[in-house]
């Protein structure tokens, strides 16, 4: 049993690592137009549906999931239905993450209410993942402990360094990487109107 589990986070980290610590051009750091805004989700339970927040009768199936915070806290992305969200996918011994901390933990504060801001920290132990929170100032937003890789598989994404952001029905209106975090203030600015 122990196998089973381990075999596929195993691998999840290899394919992850060998990619790097993430590209700055290259055919996926720009905007996502024509690309699918729903990406491959795993199967939903009765308990990962909900309805969300900010009057949204319906949760898109991107934000049917649940997880546990760096901090050992349940969460479920069903809260952030509504309004639009920034997913940043990072890894605790990643220059390029601690680059882009400060800037995202701005946008986080400055859109506060109006905008969610979620790290997605993965490719380390929670115990790593901590300590980066703590070290870069970013503990006013929710980071979630993903170990396993849960979320970064159901997001696509291969590489730490990455943002994904969403707009308030849930669609991907970018994917890619920020070096610095320069320009994700614009690209929610958008979004909010």
């Amino acid at each position: 049993m122990r196998t089973r589990t381990l075999l596929p986070a195993v691998l999840t980290v290899v394919s992850l690592t060998v990619v790097g610590c993430g590209s700055e051009d290259g055919p996926d750091s720009g905007d996502v137009a024509g690309r699918a805004s729903s990406p491959a989700a795993p199967e939903t339970t009765a308990s990962d549906a909900g309805t969300g927040v900010a009057g949204s009768s319906e949760v898109p199936e991107v934000l049917r999931f649940t997880g546990t915070t760096v901090d050992g806290e349940p969460f479920d992305a069903a809260t952030l239905a509504g309004r639009p969200t920034v997913l940043w996918f990072w890894a605790p011994w990643c220059p390029k993450c601690r680059a882009q901390a400060a800037e995202t933990a701005k946008v986080a504060e400055e859109y506060e209410g109006k905008a969610n801001v979620v790290g997605v920290a993965g490719l380390d132990s929670n115990d790593a993942m901590r300590d980066f929170v703590d070290q870069t100032g970013t503990g006013s937003f929710p980071h979630l402990s993903d170990e396993a890789g849960e979320v970064w598989k159901r997001f696509e994404v291969t590489e730490q360094s990455r943002y994904v952001i969403l707009d308030k029905d849930g669609e991907t209106v970018y994917e890619g990487v920020l070096p610095g975090g320069e320009g994700l203030s614009g690209k929610v600015a958008g979004l909010t109107g």
